[in-house]
């Protein structure tokens, strides 16, 4: 890590480069210069043909940035489900179902944070170790300590990392432990209303790389007058939403139960559908829930493999993009034993065909699976990149005039990694190597705003 960022801010970076702006649609940009500006946004992205290329790789001197052979840049990777103090507990507990892992497992170790000295050093590894990822962007769930969400925010702004940070609420005696939930409604509002101003006004986020996320955990942990607070507050400042949506049979089922009708048109009602919410996992929508969440312009991190563990369902992407939802995905630490936004990409394209071709083998071909169901890794790609940036409203994960310059440089013929290429050259053979065998040995420098992270 760096120790002063501004001395490793580049100005341009030559050299191939893949990403994918729309599902399904690989583009391979060789031999270009990207021209970044001083606040970290992309001003051009010149070709070899384009005359100004030679011009302005010869104007830039020491501030150019070259890819050797055999390393390729890809736009920075978007996480949009993270619960930042569950790195510690990484791919340990996940035999139990979903009610049963927080209550016994995650909820004593959240409460743990409140210890800013236990907090600390976890929270370090934790972005620190996303970024040497390629993680550029993270939406945290922390903790319901303000004093520890405030410090992982902090520590995004030290390290460099685009985050949105959220303070956990879960208010409600029915769902939540004694030893770790709001004092009230009321206490829990204006907690969050503390975090947004610590975050938005703290000097070393002049910047505004990190964000503030207004987050209700889910309905089974919130009383109705805190969800409704938080629906006001986030009209008030305007603030980015993020919270889980029928996740489980259990969770879909609480809230059914508890209002007659399902999670998504309960926060909808409560006013925390917006064009800055994301909903994790979202299993068991209805058409009517995805025509909901397109009309709000809310968004869905899909978190594949999680969900292997605790949706007991797959989620329809498929369906989904059909339907035109914003979707992004999201690693789902710790319900996701993986902080790899590769793998996510990998599991992604996985359980698409689980789903499309059924897993029962009892069943005849014709009605085992789901049909149409399948995505394919460049739009696996797409969603966690390029439509990260769009279920955040954020100009983010695509190289070009006007986005932020968040970038991974993965070396595909680095010694330690785990991609081989023997002697392959072509394109979309090359990327395809990549995101199925990249792991963190093949990442040799990450980029946000043109700042080098690591």
């Amino acid at each position: 890590m760096p120790e002063e960022l501004d001395r490793n801010r580049c100005r341009g970076i030559y050299g191939t480069f893949f990403q994918a702006p729309t599902a399904g649609e690989l583009a391979v940009l060789e031999n270009r210069l990207i021209l970044v500006d001083e606040a970290g946004v992309i001003s051009a992205v010149l070709a070899e043909d384009d005359p100004a290329q030679a011009t302005a790789i010869a104007a830039l001197g020491e501030a150019l940035v070259r890819l050797p052979e055999g390393q390729f840049g890809l736009p920075g990777f978007v996480d949009l489900h993270i619960h930042a103090p569950q790195y510690s507990q990484l791919g340990q507990a996940l035999d139990a179902p979903l009610e049963v892992w927080l209550q016994k497992y995650t909820f004593p170790l959240e409460a743990s944070y409140a210890d800013l000295g236990f907090a600390r050093p976890r929270y370090e590894a934790l972005v620190a170790d996303l970024l040497a990822i390629g993680t550029t962007t993270a939406l945290y769930f922390a903790t319901q300590d303000r004093a520890a969400t405030e410090l992982l925010a902090e520590i995004c702004m030290a390290k460099g990392q685009r985050a949105l940070v959220g303070k956990v609420v879960m208010d409600d005696p029915a769902g939540c432990p004694d030893y770790y939930r709001d004092e009230s409604a009321e206490t829990a509002i204006a907690e969050t209303r503390a975090v947004i101003e610590h975050i938005r006004t703290h000097p070393a986020n002049a910047d505004g790389r990190v964000l503030p996320v207004i987050t209700p955990r889910f309905i089974p942990s919130c009383t109705d007058a805190a969800l409704d607070g938080l629906g006001k507050l986030a009209v008030e400042c305007d603030c980015h939403i993020q919270s889980h949506c029928s996740e489980s049979d259990w969770a879909h089922g609480h809230v059914l139960e508890r209002f007659g009708h399902t999670d998504a048109e309960a926060l909808d009602r409560f006013g925390l559908l917006t064009r800055k919410t994301v909903l994790a996992h979202s299993n068991f929508l209805t058409d009517a829930d995805m025509d909901r969440l397109a009309a709000r312009g809310t968004a869905v991190a899909h978190c594949a493999l999680s969900n292997v563990y605790f949706a007991n369902a797959v989620f329809p992407l498929r369906r989904a993009l059909e339907k035109h939802l914003h979707v992004g995905l999201g690693t789902d630490i710790s319900g996701g034993p993986s902080a790899s936004m590769f793998e996510a990409c990998r599991t992604t394209v996985q359980s698409s065909r689980l789903l499309e071709d059924g897993v029962d083998p009892t069943l005849s071909a014709a009605e085992r699976g789901t049909a149409g169901s399948r995505i394919d890794l460049v739009t696996a790609f797409h969603l966690a990149t390029a439509g990260g940036g769009i279920a955040l409203d954020l100009p983010i994960g695509i190289l070009a005039p006007g986005y932020r310059l968040d970038l991974i440089a993965v070396d595909a013929m680095a010694e330690e990694g785990t991609i081989r290429l023997f002697g392959e050259t072509h394109p979309q053979a090359v990327f395809e190597k990549i995101l199925y065998c990249a792991s963190r040995a093949n990442i040799v420098a990450v980029w946000v705003d043109g700042q080098q992270v690591c």
